[in-house]
């Protein structure tokens, strides 16, 4: 353990890979002295686990019903009660963690890169490409994020893949912001000129050497943004846009929870502690990644 331990730690790296390596050993670290971004990644693993082994964790069938059980409280039988159909809350809630998780990834994967890619296209050519560009980006950005996939998911109607694609076109402006204020810095350095004198193409230079450099503070935004992505989905959900019943969506079970939040009160409740919980778990792991990857602003903060 030690030998392995002063591979990573070595002062002077004799390969790339245990350069690469080090510098990753060195940032987890950091990151486990940060209390509150272990905590962060404790609750998005059990998201994780939860979503993985849901059969296995959860209790009973999420979708079964049993009206001779309903609105029960939390008992030990049932962790979290149960709802109008006598369905198990604390098995929806374990597999909504499916539908969440899912959400989340889907909506990463599309507008991360869409955005990182419009933004250091628009600040490595500047000019009229990147006038077009940002003015599109800024009328994204004028209207409010669960106004604009509202308006979406009227357009394509309502379900799980409208809302994502609705949740990714409304977030992929802010990516593209941060990649377009990344390039800018350094555009005009002394590498990007030698690639360019060694007859590298546009596509080239953009692609291997811009978009690497700003690939950190994607990370760090996009980990801080899924908070927010997961509170438009259940927005989407509680008005009936998104995941469609009977799926076991957060979102959609608190806007049925909500006709017996007077007396039965755990059946919107405790999907809402679900997604607080995992909401706060994303903004500790994200402060920690910005100390990590951007000691700058985690200075600033």
């Amino acid at each position: 353990m030690t030998t392995a331990r002063n591979w990573l730690l070595d002062d002077s790296p004799a390969s790339k890979l245990q350069a690469n390596m080090g510098n990753a050993y060195r940032m987890l670290l950091q990151l486990l002295r940060n209390p509150l971004a272990v905590v962060g990644a404790v609750i998005l693993l059990m998201l994780i686990l939860a979503a993985l082994f849901a059969p296995w964790i959860a209790p009973q069938n999420p979708l079964g019903q049993n009206l001779d059980a309903r609105l029960l409280p939390p008992s030990a039988a049932h962790w979290m009660g149960t709802d109008e159909l006598g369905r198990d809350i604390f098995s929806r809630v374990i597999y909504g963690a499916r539908i969440t998780l899912m959400i989340m990834a889907l909506v990463a994967v599309i507008a991360a890169p869409l955005g990182l890619l419009i933004g250091a296209i628009s600040g490595y050519f500047g000019g009229w490409t990147d006038r077009v560009l940002m003015g599109v980006t800024d009328v994204f950005l004028s209207m409010p994020k669960l106004i604009l996939a509202l308006a979406f998911v009227a357009a394509l109607g309502p379900g799980i893949e409208n809302a994502i694609i609705a949740i990714a076109i409304t977030s992929w402006p802010a990516y593209a912001r941060i990649a377009r204020a990344e390039t800018l810095t350094f555009r005009n350095s002394e590498f990007i000129s030698a690639m360019r004198l060694l007859g590298a193409s546009h596509g080239r230079i953009i692609t291997r050497h811009v978009l690497p450099l700003c690939t950190s503070s994607m990370i760090v935004r996009v980990t801080l943004d899924m908070a927010g992505i997961i509170l438009t989905a259940a927005g989407l959900g509680f008005l009936g846009l998104g995941a469609q019943p009977p799926l076991p969506e957060w979102g959609a079970m608190i806007s049925r929870g909500r006709t017996f939040i007077l007396d039965q009160w755990w059946v919107a409740t405790m999907p809402g502690f679900a997604i607080i919980l995992v909401s706060l778990g994303f903004c500790f792991l994200g402060d920690g990644l910005r100390d990590v990857l951007d000691p700058k602003q985690g200075g600033k903060s």
